[in-house]
């Protein structure tokens, strides 16, 4: 008999919820205590084929509908989401090991980005180019048609939710991916997709990796958006076009440095250095602060004052509001943060805080990290260039600017960077050598709207979270319109064709 608080997930293909053509589930636990928490079908090519049908029909129709309609129907379902923040954020606890507060947050967050999306629709202009003295020469942007959008698990319900909304706004359809590692708010989802859009236009399919990889096979989605790892996007990138050309988005990983200057205040910096590194998802954020360069006159004082920060944080039950972190996601996570911190170990780094599992009532099950701090990082150190995507900070030391920008840049990634000086200068000089696609000067971790997010070198391709966002979902056409006499029988004809 099956167990009643086992949540049994379905998809949803054309505006039913459904389960695989083939029949075959997967199992989702929660990472706190590893306990069974729901099963959801395993889509295979066959299911996206069927949701990609799907979704060009209704995006034909879709296309067709003034902003204004799909202005008011994104508003309305933004505004379902928030109501059920509370049903969402428990459920994305017990599937994500993430924390109560900021999972309730992420909601939150999801409905208001789709409020701006749909704010932003009037937005979607074209240009008139003085091209000839006589002609009309413009430009129109059109919708791609169907796009593929894929979840990673540290966000869910927020990127889900929110991602959908300028595909959506552009005119496209789409089909959502959600992380196999955390499928269960994706069925909430679904329900409230179901019942706001027209069937087809959102389809979202539960899978492992080989769903993902069908998605962005399929040759009628000519449109793909991913956030997760360097080597997903990667593999995404080569899969892509092996089977055509297509525009591919990737919000990938960031190994980001926080860089503290001599006039800094070393409270304000390890304040920063502790929230920037999103301990409320365990470090599993591709932003997180996991490297802080400190000038060697704040080194002592700042690293004092971080390990008492770090050794305050308690772990526990995410879905206790009282409690800073929870557990990793999967016990593959775990498995590889545990391997990572062994590695700096070996490599001589110094571990101040943590570098293992917490021990005592609680904690016997479930994949458990504790905070963890590194002194004595050098760029040579795995450490130094892999992102660990856990709960996991290294410090660096350094003399003069120019070995500061050295140390920031001497990696793959270049997602973030923050900056601490009351020197504007200095500031502007930092924040331009770093090479990094979004800088804060004086802050850290905080996403304003409608300022596009995004990384340089592997850490991405294009930019989100804005107007950005919203015009990559469609292709600029140029209209050329030679004036001539019109005909009549011209006209009469394309009344009888339209």
């Amino acid at each position: 008999m099956a167990n009643p608080s086992v949540i049994q997930g379905k998809m949803l293909i054309n505006g039913q919820l459904v389960d695989s053509v083939s029949g075959d589930t997967f199992e989702s636990t929660n990472p706190a205590t590893e306990e069974l928490i729901g099963i959801v079908p395993k889509a295979t090519v066959d299911d996206v084929a069927i949701a990609t049908d799907a979704a060009k029909a209704a995006q034909r129709e879709w296309a067709k509908t003034d902003m204004g309609h799909r202005i008011k129907v994104l508003t309305q379902f933004a505004a379902a989401l928030e109501a059920r923040t509370d049903e969402i954020a428990d459920l994305e606890v017990r599937d994500t090991g993430n924390t109560i507060k900021p999972m309730r947050q992420d909601v939150i967050t999801a409905a208001d980005r789709i409020r701006l999306y749909a704010g932003l629709g009037y937005e979607l202009k074209g240009e008139t180019i003085p091209a000839t003295s006589s002609g009309l020469h413009i430009t129109v942007r059109e919708p791609y048609g169907v796009v593929g959008r894929i979840i990673p698990f540290n966000h869910p319900i927020g990127f889900a939710a929110s991602r959908l909304a300028p595909a959506l706004v552009a005119g496209n359809s789409i089909l959502i991916k959600p992380p196999e590692q955390s499928p269960l708010s994706a069925c909430i989802l679904a329900e409230l997709c179901q019942e706001y859009f027209p069937p087809g236009l959102v389809n979202i399919l539960t899978g492992e990796g080989a769903t993902g990889d069908a998605i962005v096979r399929h040759p009628d989605i000519k449109r793909i958006a991913f956030i997760g790892s360097v080597p997903t996007g990667m593999r995404i990138q080569h899969s892509a076009a092996e089977v055509g050309v297509k525009s591919v988005s990737l919000e990938l990983g960031g190994k980001n440095p926080l860089i503290a200057c001599p006039d800094a205040d070393p409270d304000v910096v390890a304040t920063a250095a502790v929230r920037g590194m999103n301990f409320a998802w365990q470090g599993q954020s591709c932003g997180s602060t996991s490297r802080i360069l400190l000038h060697e006159s704040l080194h002592d004082a700042v690293v004092e004052r971080m390990v008492a920060k770090l050794k305050a944080l308690k772990i526990g039950n995410p879905l206790d509001p009282n409690i800073d972190m929870g557990p990793m996601n999967s016990k593959r996570q775990y498995e590889r943060v545990m391997s990572l911190i062994a590695a700096a170990k070996a490599e001589g780094a110094q571990c101040l805080v943590g570098g293992g599992r917490p021990q005592g009532a609680g904690f016997e099950k479930g994949y458990w990290v504790e905070p963890t701090l590194f002194s004595g990082v050098n760029t040579s150190m795995g450490i130094a260039q892999t992102e660990v995507f856990g709960p996991v900070v290294s410090i660096f030391k350094w003399s003069n600017i120019g070995e500061a920008i050295e140390m920031a840049n001497a990696i793959e990634y270049g997602l973030t960077a923050s900056i601490f000086t009351h020197d504007f200068e200095t500031a502007m000089h930092l924040s331009r050598a770093v090479n990094v696609g979004y800088v804060w000067i004086n802050g850290t971790n905080t996403h304003f709207r409608n300022v596009p997010y995004g990384g340089f070198k592997n850490s991405g391709i294009g930019r989100e979270e804005g107007l950005d966002e919203l015009l990559s979902y469609t292709e600029l056409k140029a209209i050329n319109w030679t004036p001539g006499v019109s005909s009549a029988a011209g006209s009469a004809w394309r009344q009888s064709n339209d």
